[in-house]
Parts: C-alpha cells; sequence; structure tokens
C-alpha cells in the first residue's frame, strides 16, 4: 500500500483549517487516514507558533516506512529539520501562455507602429497654407457693378471728340441763356388792344358804383 503524509482540509467556508496526516494514497482528500501527524491553520500569522504544529518523531517514523510527502508537507518538514528538501527548479512555470504571448506580440506590434508614425510626422514638412474660397456669387455681381459704374465714371470725366463735336453743335443751335432772359420782359411789357378795352371797361363800373354813395 502506497502511503502519503498530506494535508487534509477542514473548517468552514472561506476559513480553512488543514490536518497533517498520513493516509493511503488512494483515499479521497478529506476521506479517512491512518494517522494524525499535526496542524495547519493559514489564517494565522506567519510567525505564530501555532500556524504549523508537527509531530517530528511521527513523521520521520512514518518516512522511515516508505512515506511519500507531498510538496507542501516537504516544506513543513524541512522548516522544522525533519527532512531536507531539495531546491526545484522550474524555469517555465513563470513562462506565459500562448495567448498571453500573442497579445503581448500585438501591444509589442502596435508600439513599434506608433512610434514610426509618430517619427514620419515630425519627419515631413509642414503643411501648406489651405487657400482661400472662392467668393460667393453675390459679391461677385457686386464687384462687377463697381467695375463698371468706374468705367462709366471715367467715361463721362474724359469726353470722347465725337461727344465733343455734338455738345459744339448743340450748343450753337440754343441762344444763350441771357439773350432769352432779355426777350422775355419786352414781350411781357407790350399790351393788346383786348386787354385795354378790359381795362376801360373795369374803371367804369368802379366810378358807376362810387357815384351813389358820394350822393
Amino acid at each position: 500500500m502506497a502511503l502519503s503524509i498530506r494535508l487534509s482540509r477542514g473548517g468552514s467556508k472561506k476559513r480553512p483549517y488543514y490536518k497533517i496526516v498520513v493516509a493511503d494514497a488512494r483515499s479521497p482528500r478529506d476521506g479517512r487516514f491512518i494517522e494524525k501527524l499535526g496542524t495547519y491553520n493559514p489564517l494565522l500569522a506567519k510567525d505564530d507558533d501555532k500556524r504549523i504544529v508537527l509531530d517530528g518523531e511521527r513523521a520521520k517514523h512514518w518516512l522511515s516506512v516508505g512515506a511519500q510527502p507531498t510538496d507542501r508537507v516537504a516544506r513543513f518538514l524541512d522548516v522544522a529539520g525533519v527532512r531536507e528538501r531539495a531546491a526545484r527548479n522550474n524555469p517555465n512555470k513563470g513562462k506565459p501562455g500562448d495567448k498571453a504571448t500573442e497579445r503581448a506580440e500585438e501591444r509589442a506590434t502596435k508600439l513599434a507602429e506608433a512610434e514610426e508614425a509618430k517619427a514620419a510626422a515630425a519627419a515631413a514638412p509642414a503643411p501648406e497654407p489651405v487657400a482661400e474660397e472662392a467668393p460667393p456669387a453675390q459679391d461677385s455681381n457686386e464687384e462687377a457693378e463697381q467695375v463698371i459704374a468706374a468705367e462709366v465714371e471715367a467715361a463721362t470725366e474724359e469726353p470722347t471728340p465725337e461727344a465733343e463735336a455734338v455738345a459744339e453743335a448743340v450748343a450753337e443751335e440754343t441762344p444763350p441763356v441771357e439773350a432769352a432772359a432779355e426777350e422775355a420782359p419786352a414781350e411781357a411789357n407790350v399790351s393788346t388792344p383786348d386787354s385795354d378795352a378790359g381795362d376801360t371797361a373795369e374803371a367804369a363800373e368802379g366810378e358807376s358804383a362810387q357815384a351813389p354813395a358820394e350822393g
């Protein structure tokens, strides 16, 4: 029968309490055991004497008859000076798995790409200024009207030879303003026979109206 020195769990949920027992290797963990060698309470401080309680003499006896301790119990025996535990070396214990390795490689790739993009952006020349947008159609129409008005003003300020010739001909045909003004009063002073007769009749009517008043 293969013997094993191992831990048997007890206690309540989230408050474990272990017994160090000698049991058949084929028995369940918390099942039947042959002898109890001590106790282990992980809830106590590491410097507490009651954290690990072990009967060293009985442990040596069972080791002498071929009982094999588990890794955890072997550490307890090493601390108690019952049996020296050989140092173990597992270089692959801290090595990440395949998925973790892939994620690390992806992060490294993204970081390298980001650094390359940053370096390229720093080395790139400064961007050229953006050309101004064309003004709206309304502004262009206003500018066209202003240009036309300026051309008209320039044309009126500087008359062409044809316009000067037409202006001279009109001036010759039109009489001077002073002569027309002198002729107008003279015509106004000339009286017609009809107007004289009207004035004589009005004077006679006035005399006849005043005659009874005097009597």
